[in-house]
């Protein structure tokens, strides 16, 4: 008999690449995405879990949008939060196991080095709040509850997705020709998604539980992360550094949030490589992308 796997928040870039590794593997998928099913209403997902009945259930579905989230804490929260706490109470109540992904944001950046699973978290927003209180409801509810926190998604699945991600953003402010400014004192791991979805299975099949980090690479400024970008795109932008002071948001960001990939490696799951080949990965499955979607409108 096959394994069940569902997969919510399946069309976003992570959700896309679950579901693609998961069935390379020989998993069963059930995909779930906001249009066909809203998590926070905890009748329709314990009826989605039930009628399947996975063996595990991976929740890539989020509110991710940071300085919105300040506006509208409370729609941040049952998304991120009580949202969860609905995949929790399915998960127990149908024996599935729950592997939930969570963020770097909930730390506050203050050590200036990359963050352990054992680190104090300390959220500075109310998407981070949120966030928080998912990892909580995950792991209240389900004893064997893997929680996966990464940093800074990106993958080609979001050239299908309304907001995008961190090098689109920056190669279309390139083509539209404008001065671009990138903030050089806040630090994160940028992870690829493909190689999050596969190490985050790793350690499901291994029976990981509890808080697991997986960031790609070392750890890197936003600002030298668009010089890379844009080096390995051969493309010519009018970038400059910017920092905090100058340039001001909505909500709080932590500025060094890298994360140290330390019970992934105890557990001999392979490490996460360099950021440069992530990007050069990138941008050859984005041309693949492109040119099937092109072909496929001819």
């Amino acid at each position: 008999m096959k394994k069940k796997a569902a997969v919510f928040g399946a069309f976003g870039q992570l959700g896309v690449e679950l579901c693609a590794e998961l069935k390379r593997r020989g998993y069963e998928v059930e995909a779930f995405e906001r249009a066909r099913l809203d998590i926070t209403n905890a009748d329709h997902v314990e009826k989605a879990v039930g009628s399947f009945d996975p063996s595990v259930v991976f929740n890539a579905a989020a509110y991710n949008q940071v300085d919105v989230a300040e506006r509208e804490p409370m729609a941040a929260m049952e998304a991120n939060g009580l949202a969860v706490r609905n995949l929790a109470l399915a998960c127990r109540q149908n024996d599935a196991r729950l592997v939930h992904f969570s963020t770097d944001y909930v730390f506050d950046g203050a050590l200036r080095r990359p963050y352990r699973e054992t680190d104090a978290v300390r959220p500075l927003g109310a998407y981070a709040v949120s966030k928080l209180a998912g990892e909580l409801y995950a792991q209240a509810y389900c004893d064997d509850a893997l929680v996966v926190r990464t940093s800074g998604v990106f993958g080609p699945g979001a050239l299908h997705t309304a907001r995008g991600n961190f090098p689109e953003l920056m190669l279309r402010l390139a083509r539209e020709g404008k001065p671009i400014r990138v903030v050089e004192d806040h630090v994160a791991s940028p992870t690829y998604a493909p190689w999050l979805a596969a190490r985050s299975i790793d350690l499901c099949e291994r029976n990981a539980s509890g808080i697991f980090h997986i960031g790609g690479g070392d750890p890197i400024s936003w600002f030298e992360y668009a010089k890379l970008i844009f080096g390995i795109f051969g493309v010519t932008a009018d970038l400059k550094p910017t920092n905090e002071r100058e340039y001001r948001t909505a909500a709080r960001r932590p500025k060094f949030s890298a994360l140290e990939n330390a019970r992934m490696a105890e557990l001999g799951v392979a490490p996460m490589p360099p950021l440069v080949e992530a990007v050069k990965e990138y941008r050859a499955a984005r041309e693949k992308a492109l040119a099937a979607h092109a072909s496929g409108q001819r």
